[in-house]
């Protein structure tokens, strides 16, 4: 068993063991990938201040997620096909969640189902809706996600349009995978893989295979998913969403000042500051650039949270100290997933709270709350000289 140190032994472990087209589909944004590639470089522009001779016992990376109680203030963020990574990956994600004490949110894109995962945990987790064209099938999913007692509705705003990833394309992205020549060729390396991946629960989209009518197979499930996506989504739609679910809401996909007040004005309980992962519009700013002026747009309105980019526990105190109450990791912890299943799940989240816990430390903190301005050392144009 390798030495796991970081987040980059986890993955150079996933990309060996995890067949080409899934691993492309997690390790890569859309068109160009500029944001996708900045998402995580811009961190590297904040530095950290660091003070010693200060009492650093009794440190605790515990905080509060929308009222949650959590370990650290990392969720995990809803990925979709995520049981193709690992065979029953939604599960053992959300089991290794649920014992480490962090949220985990199901995507509409699972392949486990809402209800796969509320009879293998024990406390509720979150669910990402996808709006949809089909306003019934919504309407049952939102009621299915209340019957499984999740505590939060995540909506993403930010797919009206999917965005064209290359790589998904060229590989034929699809659950489960197509057999062509290249395919059955890759799949013949992945052989470990594909001898838990047939003990799996599921191989379809478990949300939408069984619960709309006439998808029978993932060529009519590919068609389906392609037409289904409401571009006209706009704010009073989300405001009827938000009506017909009456929990908690969190709005992600936020990446401009303007659409943050909006989210406030709403009365969402949280934004997530996200460019989808460098998935969606290429050429877009990184979450960590932009979350400053949100944060003075909106920060004493609405509890923020940051997506996109993160790789490290410094990546999380970075973004704390800039004033966000919470953060979201994806790659992060489908890379431990796809590695080791339910175990690199837990080592993905134990080496980001390392990392957290040791620099918080060493620039001179002793709890997450208290992480602020005064602990980086940000560049004057940081958030950037753009003319409108």
């Amino acid at each position: 068993m390798p030495v796991i140190t970081n987040i980059e032994d986890l993955k150079r472990i996933y990309e060996r063991r995890v067949p080409r087209m899934f691993f492309d589909y997690t390790e890569s944004g859309s068109w160009t990938e500029q944001t996708f590639r900045d998402n995580s470089r811009d961190f590297e522009d904040i530095r950290l201040r660091q003070r010693v001779a200060v009492d650093m016992a009794g440190r605790s990376t515990a905080s509060q997620m929308i009222g949650h109680d959590v370990a650290m203030p990392v969720a995990l963020a809803p990925v979709g096909l995520t049981g193709m990574q690992h065979a029953d990956g939604e599960i053992k994600a959300a089991k290794a969640a649920e014992a480490f004490g962090v949220p985990f949110t199901l995507s509409t894109m699972s392949i486990n189902s809402i209800e796969d995962v509320a009879e293998a945990t024990t406390r509720p987790f979150w669910f990402q809706l996808y709006t949809m064209k089909d306003e019934d099938y919504v309407s049952r999913l939102i009621q299915r996600a209340k019957d499984a007692g999740c505590s939060a509705l995540v909506i993403t705003l930010d797919l009206q349009i999917l965005g064209q990833r290359h790589k998904d394309l060229k590989n034929g992205l699809s659950a489960p995978p197509k057999l062509t020549p290249k395919t059955i060729a890759n799949l013949m390396t992945k052989w470990a893989w594909g001898i838990e991946m047939l003990g799996a629960k599921r191989r379809e989209f478990g949300n939408i295979v069984g619960h709309v009518n006439a998808i029978t197979d993932t060529r009519s499930l590919g068609t389906w998913t392609a037409e289904q996506f409401d571009p006209s989504l706009d704010w009073t739609k989300v405001e009827k969403l938000m009506e017909q679910w009456g929990g908690k809401v969190i709005l992600k996909g936020i990446l401009d000042a303007e659409d943050a007040k909006m989210a406030a004005k709403l009365g969402a309980d949280a934004i997530v500051v996200s460019n989808h992962g460098g998935r969606q519009l290429d050429g877009a700013l990184s979450s960590i650039r932009v979350l400053p002026e949100i944060m003075d747009a909106v920060g004493s309105d609405i509890e923020v949270h940051l997506d996109s980019g993160i790789r490290s526990g410094q990546d999380v105190l970075k973004a704390l100290a800039l004033g966000a109450k919470g953060t979201f990791v994806g790659r992060a912890y489908i890379y431990g997933l796809g590695a080791m299943g339910q175990s690199g799940v837990t080592k993905a989240l134990e080496v980001i709270q390392k990392e957290l816990d040791t620099t918080m430390a060493l620039c001179g903190e002793r709890h997450v709350n208290d992480l602020g301005h005064h602990n980086l050392l940000i560049p004057q144009d940081f958030g950037g000289r753009w003319q409108p």
